[in-house]
């Protein structure tokens, strides 16, 4: 069982950064795969990154290439998603997830934070 709480979401302006942090209960994290999925007032929920349990094979969607980052440290079972050049479009509700291989499909997860709120004003 893994329990996972965000945090570091926040009102920011276009242009401008946030982290986003996921903290992992648990002894098993470094054996899982993570993601981050957004999910837009209106819209299905969608994913923006995952990372592999070791770190070092990533995958992002195009929305966000070239200005998100996803990174773990595994010493401290945590996940990140460091957010540059943000805009208004990525405003929505951010979650992390735990699984047992990198996916861009929600069924490939099978452990859910409860999101955080980011809000990108213009």
């Amino acid at each position: 069982q893994v329990q996972l709480v965000e945090s570091g979401g926040g009102l920011v302006q276009a242009g401008g950064s946030l982290r986003l942090s996921c903290a992992a209960s648990g002894r098993t994290f470094s054996s899982y795969a993570m993601g981050w999925f957004r999910q837009a007032p209106g819209k299905e929920r969608e994913f923006v990154a995952t990372i592999n349990w070791s770190g070092d094979n990533i995958f992002y969607a195009d929305s966000v290439k070239g200005r998100f980052t996803i990174s773990r440290d595994n010493a401290k079972n945590t996940v990140y998603l460091q957010m540059n050049s943000l805009k208004p479009e990525d405003t929505a509700v951010y979650y992390c997830a735990a699984g047992p291989n990198r996916s861009i499909w929600e069924w490939g997860y099978d452990y859910w934070g409860q999101g955080t709120q980011v809000t990108v004003s213009s």
